[in-house]
């Protein structure tokens, strides 16, 4: 960014919403995220949004005089706005006004770094700008770069386009968008076949998914070096990662880190990455990573769940990890602790990982029983196939064939049946 973007916040609180001020707050972090200096703001209570302007005329006069003051050269509204009424506003304030889709878009923009996600974003960014163009064109000369051009229409060339090569443009980048969900769809059914548990950390941004899964990686990945990006700011992941865990006698699962949500997240946004936020749906396990640091991380649970339940997630088995306990010095009177499944821990100090271990493995091994078989000596590979699946308790060579005691999945008990000692029933203890 060439020269410093000085923000003014402005919010309408409709009929005293509880959550009003944390919306605002995290407003400040999203302009935060773009390098963007907040140097001030405005809120007013209605009971509905000015069709034409989303503030009053008073309140637009009040703004304005804000703007010189602070010497603003941006004002950014704490909802989408409609296309008048970036208009409206901008011929009113005579300034650049965008809103906080825009400004989710630029921080997703800046963000992506794989073609995949950087794909998801230019078609919400683009389906966004597609209605305002008119708008746009007409603030151009007044933008001078910074924060809220990145997606206006993807840029100064794009909003040259007319309605017509915008469409077409969408069209091929859905196009090949298409190609990579189907070859992640093609992995997706590979590790399937493998019949591996999948497990899924979601969460609000900056709960510490990320943080989370490194903790994983390095306790019990098979690759201890293969970290992911951890930042202690909005929006670090957009992309998917996936590490295979480990575990003591060889219970594996595949641990799959996405990306955090947002109150408000731009619904074509959500539409674009719903190829990504297919792992979640697909996952045998959830871990819903909680902010327990943050006082209003209540809100950000509903705020993900109901997230989850817009991309169609409303059935899978979910663990509530609430995160950053270190930085929690008062516990008293907090909702939510009650919830099944609650495991406390901080992940940054590496506490609590071993109850959220044992969480895993009771959803997602819960049903494996130990068990005896003697293999013939001509079926090698089951022998490997359980060295590497189950986890072994004993084994003999024996004249018949090589006899091993292992800990295993039901369905393997069940496959492998015919070579299980008739003397040896299966048990269901550890």
């Amino acid at each position: 960014m060439n020269e410093e973007q000085r923000a003014l916040l402005v919010g309408v609180n409709l009929n005293h919403h509880p959550y009003f001020e944390y919306g605002m707050e995290e407003l400040a972090n999203l302009a935060a995220a773009c390098d963007v200096t907040v140097v001030g703001q405005a809120s007013q209570n209605l009971q509905q949004i000015n069709k034409t302007h989303y503030i009053g005329k008073g309140k637009i006069e009040e703004v304005g005089q804000l703007v010189a003051e602070k010497e603003a050269s941006v004002v950014i509204f704490n909802d989408e706005l409609s296309p008048s009424q970036i208009r409206n506003l901008e011929e009113s304030l005579e300034c650049k006004v965008i809103d906080r889709t825009m400004l989710i878009l630029d921080i997703f923009s800046e963000r992506a770094k794989t073609r995949e996600a950087q794909l998801q974003v230019e078609i919400a960014s683009l389906q966004y700008a597609l209605p305002r163009l008119i708008g746009l064109r007409q603030s151009l000369g007044r933008q001078v770069g910074g924060v809220g051009t990145k997606n206006r229409g993807v840029g100064e060339k794009k909003l040259e386009l007319d309605r017509r090569a915008i469409e077409e443009r969408i069209t091929l980048l859905r196009r090949e968008l298409k190609e990579l969900t189907e070859h992640r769809k093609t992995q997706r059914k590979q590790r399937q076949r493998t019949e591996i548990p999948t497990v899924a950390l979601v969460g609000y941004t900056n709960a510490g998914k990320s943080t989370l899964m490194n903790a994983l990686v390095e306790t019990y990945g098979e690759t201890a070096d293969k970290q992911v990006l951890e930042k202690d700011m909005l929006f670090a992941t957009l992309e998917t990662a996936v590490r295979k865990i480990r575990l003591p006698e060889n219970q594996t699962f595949l641990l799959t880190d996405t990306v955090g949500f947002v109150s408000k997240l731009p619904h074509h946004l959500v539409k674009a990455f719903r190829s990504t936020l297919e792992e979640v749906k697909e996952a045998d396990l959830l871990i819903h990573v909680v902010d327990y640091a943050n006082q209003d991380y209540m809100e950000q649970i509903r705020v993900t769940n109901e997230t989850l339940e817009a991309i169609g997630v409303t059935d899978q088995p979910m663990i509530y990890a609430y995160n950053k306990m270190d930085q929690v010095t008062e516990t008293a009177g907090r909702n939510g602790a009650d919830k099944p499944d609650v495991i406390f821990l901080s992940a940054k100090l590496r506490e609590g990982i071993e109850p959220l271990v044992a969480s895993i493995r009771e959803h997602c091994f819960g049903d494996d029983i130990t068990c005896t078989f003697l293999f013939p000596y001509q079926q090698g590979r089951l022998v490997t196939y359980f060295n590497e699946t189950a986890g072994v308790l004993a084994t003999d060579h024996e004249a018949e064939g090589i006899r091993m005691t292992v800990r295993c999945r039901r369905r393997d008990a069940d496959k492998y049946r015919q070579y299980q000692v008739s003397d040896n029933a299966p048990s269901e203890e550890m």
